[in-house]
């Protein structure tokens, strides 16, 4: 059983993946490294490396902002000319080198060609992201220097240092690997992310990176790929804010996975995609808990998601989750915004086991037991919207001062 958490709270995963140790390094054959580079001025890690086998195929899903960080494009390029093939992946944690004109493209070239000389493979097969500060670039000579430590320190115990390299405002480091038994073989996921403010679908100020030990066409994978990041980070909200970096990079190598077993390696990676994504929005700045927004009942999934993720990035739901107060028309109004057509007089909602309406109207409940509810630190909310087939799930937080102190002063 995998399970979400932070200051003792869980949100429990079914699946028949089983949880191991190990991060982005759990599937045979991937390295990682994490060390302190001095890029940051607080002295903590901040240099990052992920290394595939030889013959690893790369999934790639980016930010949809128009403004975007130079490493995005040389990430999507790359993959795009060499047929969805890469073996590592460098990512500075402190500077965001988005918005920095040339030099932004420039240094991110540079810094995947030094880094592909210690590696002993072709530039064009290693890719950058970067996190951190927008407006601000890297510092190359910093940055130069630590490369041949951090390929030094390459081991494939190495998922937990990478993982704590890659952070910037996150409380907490946030790590997955699954396994499974497909006819008598043992294949492993792996991923890390990092992630707490700037968090809206189609990705934010988010970076995912994952793993896995069973080969699978290039094309066939990235399709996989693109339907979980829908399910898991294009379906977490903290702040309604998307920013110019967020990339998700999916590695798979290994000896080639039966095509009968498509589906299930598919759920194996939503399931650890989803695990991440909801650690994001739990590790939501001034978070203090997570909302897990349940749709049923509509026409297909694309609208259940669109209605989850609305009523999930609702400021007004968000702070109402905040105070405790179970006032639900908050929640159906954004509902009611989504987008999405359905028939009023068919709502049903529930916040936890305490059902709220039925049938489009208000039913009598314990405003204080459902207040309880929302002082736990999951808060699940139900809602029916008739009698379709669609079904989705969205994850959010609440809104507290704590995310206007901390961003009220991010680069002072």
């Amino acid at each position: 059983m995998q399970s979400v958490s932070r200051g003792g709270s869980a949100v429990a995963m079914a699946s028949s993946w089983q949880p191991i140790q190990g991060g982005v390094t759990a599937p045979e054959g991937f390295q990682a490294a994490g060390i302190v580079a001095g890029l940051k001025p607080s002295n903590k890690p901040d240099l990052a490396l992920v290394l595939a086998p030889e013959a690893a195929v790369c999934a790639g899903t980016f930010t949809t902002s128009v403004v975007r960080a130079a490493c995005v494009d040389l990430c999507r390029d790359r993959l795009s000319s060499n047929g969805g093939q890469a073996r590592a992946v460098l990512i500075n944690s402190g500077q965001a080198n988005a918005c920095t004109g040339d030099r932004g493209l420039v240094d991110s070239q540079r810094a995947t060609q030094v880094l592909a000389d210690h590696l002993g493979v072709d530039a064009e097969a290693v890719l950058i992201c970067s996190t951190g500060v927008i407006g601000v670039p890297i510092p190359m000579t910093t940055l130069l220097a630590g490369l041949a430590p951090l390929v030094e320190t390459l081991v494939a115990t190495g998922g937990d240092a990478a993982a704590n390299a890659i952070l910037t405002t996150d409380l907490v480091d946030k790590q997955v690997a699954l396994e499974l038994d497909l006819e008598g073989r043992r294949v492993r996921i792996g991923g890390m992310a990092k992630g707490s403010g700037m968090i809206h679908p189609d990705m934010a100020t988010m970076l995912g990176f994952f793993s896995c030990d069973a080969g699978v066409d290039a094309g066939v994978w990235q399709e996989m790929v693109q339907r979980a990041v829908q399910r898991s980070f294009n379906a977490i909200t903290v702040d309604g804010d998307t920013s110019t970096n967020d990339t998700v990079l999916a590695f798979a190598a290994g000896p080639p996975l039966a095509k009968e077993h498509h589906g299930v390696l598919e759920q194996g990676l939503t399931e650890a995609m989803q695990h991440l994504a909801q650690a994001i929005a739990r590790d939501g700045e001034g978070a203090t808990c997570l909302i897990a927004v349940q749709v049923e009942g509509a026409v297909d999934e694309a609208s259940a998601l669109q209605v989850a993720r609305t009523v999930c990035g609702s400021s007004l739901v968000k702070t109402a989750v905040h105070g405790r107060d179970p006032n639900w028309g908050r929640i159906v109004a954004a509902a009611g915004r989504s987008g999405v057509a359905f028939d009023p007089d068919a709502v049903a909602l529930w916040i936890g086991p305490h059902q709220l309406m039925l049938a489009g109207q208000p039913v009598a409940f314990d405003r204080d037991a459902a207040s309880e509810v929302l002082r736990q630190e999951h808060v699940p909310i139900r809602l029916c919207l008739g009698h379709g087939s669609g079904c989705g799930q969205a994850w959010g937080c609440d809104l507290s001062d704590q995310y206007v102190r901390i961003n009220a002063d991010y680069t002072t």
